[in-house]
C-alpha cells in the first residue's frame, strides 16, 4: 500500500535490483590506476625524505610534481566518468527514467560518483600549487574525502545474497579507509614519512586487491566466478588479503632501499662540486657561496 502511494505521488519506483556486476576489465583498470600511483609514491617519497635528511632543498621541484600528479589524477577520473556514462549500455547522464518510473542503471552512476570526487581531488592538487595560494593541506583533505566517498559507496552497494562479493568489497573498504585516514592526518602533519608510507601501502593494496576481485568474480578466461556459498573461499580470500598487505609492504620496503642505494651512488663528488640525484634529474651544486670563484691550483700557487 505504501509503494502505491509513493508511485501516485511521483516518487521513483523502488525495485528489487540485482547485485551490481563486476567486470574484470573495469576492476583491472581501476586497480591499475591505484597501483600505479602507489608505485610512483613508493619511489618519490623515500627520495624526498633522503634529500631532506641530507640537508638538500626539499622544496625543489615539489610544486611541479604535485601539479603533474593532480593533472594525471584529474585526467583519468574525467575519462572514467565519460566511459561510465557514454558506453552503449550507460545511462548517458540520465539518472531517472520517466517512462519506467525508476532509477537508470545506478551501477554506472555509482562509479561515476567515485570518479567525480577523484576529479575534484586532482583539480585541488593543481590549484593548491597555483598563484591562488589555497590553504595548505587542502589537497590532502580532498584526497581523504574522495577515499571516504569511495569506501562509503562500496559499503552500501547492493550485494543481495552474493556473500563472497560482499566479503571481497568489505576487505577492499578496509584498505580504502586506511588510506583516507592517512590522508586526513597528513592535513595536520605534512611531509610525515610514516603517514606517506602507509598511504602508499594502502594504494598498492587497493590496486592489487581490485585485480584480485576481478579474477574472483569475473575471470578473464570466461566462465562463472568462484562459488559464493563456499565458506572455504571466504577463509582463503581473507588469508589472500593478508598476503596482499605483505606484498604491498614488501614493494614499499624494496623501493625505499633501492632509492637509498641510488641516491648514495649518484652523489659523485669532484672537488667542490656535487652531482646529486633528485627524481631523475642531476643538479650541479657548488659548496661555496655565489660570491666565491673556483680558482685553478696554479693560480693559488702563484699567489
Amino acid at each position: 500500500m505504501l509503494w502505491k502511494d509513493m508511485r501516485t505521488l511521483g516518487w521513483p519506483e523502488v525495485q528489487r535490483m540485482s547485485p551490481m556486476p563486476t567486470t574484470f576489465l573495469g576492476s583491472a583498470l581501476r586497480g591499475t590506476f591505484f597501483f600505479a600511483f602507489g608505485l610512483w609514491w613508493s619511489v618519490r617519497y623515500p627520495l624526498k625524505y633522503l634529500r631532506k635528511k641530507g640537508g638538500a632543498e626539499g622544496q625543489l621541484g615539489r610544486g611541479h610534481t604535485e601539479v603533474f600528479e593532480g593533472t594525471v589524477k584529474a585526467f583519468f577520473a574525467l575519462v572514467g566518468i565519460l566511459v561510465e556514462q557514454f558506453v552503449p549500455t550507460g545511462p548517458h547522464l540520465q539518472l531517472y527514467s520517466p517512462k519506467t518510473h525508476s532509477w537508470t542503471d545506478l551501477t554506472h552512476w555509482h562509479y561515476s560518483t567515485i570518479y567525480l570526487f577523484f576529479l575534484l581531488s586532482g583539480i585541488t592538487d593543481v590549484v593548491s600549487h597555483s598563484p591562488l595560494k589555497l590553504p595548505p593541506g587542502l589537497d590532502r583533505l580532498s584526497l581523504s574525502l574522495a577515499l571516504l566517498v569511495e569506501g562509503l559507496l562500496f559499503c552500501f552497494r547492493d550485494y543481495s545474497d552474493a556473500v563472497l562479493d560482499q566479503h571481497l568489497h568489505s576487505l577492499l573498504a578496509m584498505a580504502i579507509f586506511a588510506g583516507a585516514l592517512c590522508a586526513l592526518l597528513e592535513v595536520f602533519h605534512r611531509d610525515h614519512i610514516i603517514l606517506e608510507t602507509f598511504r602508499t601501502s594502502s594504494f598498492l593494496l587497493q590496486g592489487s586487491w581490485l585485480w584480485q576481485i576481478g579474477f574472483v568474480l569475473s575471470p578473464p578466461w570466461g566462465g562463472p566466478g568462484w562459488d559464493q556459498s563456499d565458506s572455504d573461499n571466504l577463509l582463503f580470500l581473507t588469508m589472500c588479503f593478508c598476503w596482499h598487505c605483505l606484498g604491498a609492504l614488501a614493494i614499499v620496503a624494496s623501493n625505499a632501499a633501492a632509492s637509498r642505494c641510488c641516491n648514495e651512488s649518484c652523489q659523485l663528488k669532484f672537488g667542490d662540486i656535487d652531482v646529486e640525484l633528485d627524481c631523475g634529474l642531476c643538479l650541479h651544486r657548488g659548496k661555496k657561496s655565489s660570491g666565491g670563484a673556483l680558482l685553478p691550483e696554479s693560480s693559488l700557487d702563484d699567489k
